[in-house]
């Protein structure tokens, strides 16, 4: 069927004069004549994109790509017009309720990885040239700025060798915290222990001793780890 063949049908369910049509369209604002209407069901013309929303809501057509394109939705095929309001209305009270309503899914956002950025045991220099932009989803946590593969096992249980952590760039930790340190030319995955005055990069492996910061050399933090 046409686009007027359907309107024309649609206006007859609706027990519609054409020019009652054109009165109901005036209501929203869309101001034509009867022959207007006439011309569209004829298609002699067609009704441009604001006429033709206000010509669905007059005539009720809910499924648009259905009604005009044959796309009709299986849930709503071999329903009388008692049933499909049913189904409409059963929509409205599923899209109210938290336990069916779609979730939106968050932007991917693209963060650097890098590749030889860490090492959690004997300590590898964190190359900044070194990395690949990877796209991430809710996974990752909404404030991490870059993420690192660990090499090594000083931070098990926690942390393993090939994980990959995201990280929060910032240039100081509480005691307590862990993260990513610059020291002594090598990077480090660690946890920042401060007590009896002493500043102490922490391996939660206990096969490894803890390295005890001088104040000689400076120590540079790179940011938190957040997973």
């Amino acid at each position: 069927m046409s686009i007027g063949s359907i309107l024309e049908k649609k206006r007859k369910e609706q027990g519609l004069l054409q020019a009652e049509l054109a009165e109901r369209l005036a209501r929203d604002g869309v101001f034509v004549s009867k022959h207007a209407v006439s011309k569209w069901e004829s298609d002699k013309t067609l009704p441009n994109a604001q006429q033709f929303l206000a010509l669905c809501r007059e005539l009720k057509i809910y499924d648009v790509l259905g009604e005009f394109l044959g796309e009709a939705d299986e849930l709503r095929t071999g329903l009388n017009e008692l049933g499909k309001k049913r189904l409409r209305e059963y929509a409205r009270l599923l899209r109210g309720s938290e336990a069916f309503r779609a979730i939106e899914q968050a932007p991917l956002r693209v963060l650097p990885l890098y590749d030889l950025a860490v090492s959690a045991g004997t300590g590898q220099f964190l190359d900044g040239e070194n990395y690949e932009m990877m796209e991430c989803g809710v996974e990752v946590p909404e404030g991490a700025h870059f993420g690192v593969r660990i090499a090594g096992n000083s931070m098990e249980p926690r942390y393993h060798d090939g994980q990959t952590i995201w990280v929060r760039q910032q240039r100081s930790l509480m005691s307590g915290e862990i993260g990513i340190f610059l020291y002594d030319g090598d990077a480090y995955l660690k946890k920042l222990v401060a007590e009896d005055g002493q500043v102490k990069l922490h391996s939660l492996n206990p096969a490894y001793e803890d390295i005890v910061v001088s104040s000689a050399l400076p120590l540079r933090v790179l940011g938190k780890v957040l997973s």
